[in-house]
């Protein structure tokens, strides 16, 4: 998966492929009970919420958020999605907020 830098002119191809991304993160919480509670409690989001975030950029950016803040989540999300952990993060930056001092590309 590659993601563009924010000037680049495919910047809106980066952010639909960063929330793509956030949204198989977010089915990749939801599938272990124990994980999605973690993750609703972080947010203080309702579970009866989660359909309507999920259309906004800025809690995908969350979600990416949540798994960077936790190194084991990131790596077992990474490989269940068979992508480079780094693809978070650089998901994350191509999002509004973006929150993570990361400075590889």
């Amino acid at each position: 998966m590659a993601f563009h830098a924010q000037g680049d002119s495919r910047t809106q191809e980066s952010r639909q492929q960063a929330e793509l991304l956030a949204i198989q993160a977010l089915e990749f919480l939801a599938a272990d009970g124990e994980r999605l509670e973690r993750f609703l409690m972080a947010s203080g989001i309702a579970l009866q919420q989660l359909r309507n975030a999920a259309a906004e950029p800025e809690f995908l950016a969350g979600i990416l958020d949540h798994l960077g803040a936790e190194e084991a989540l990131l790596l077992a999300f990474a490989q269940h999605a068979g992508i480079d952990p780094a693809d978070v993060a650089r998901a994350r930056r191509a999002l509004p907020g973006a929150s993570w001092s990361d400075s590889r590309p």
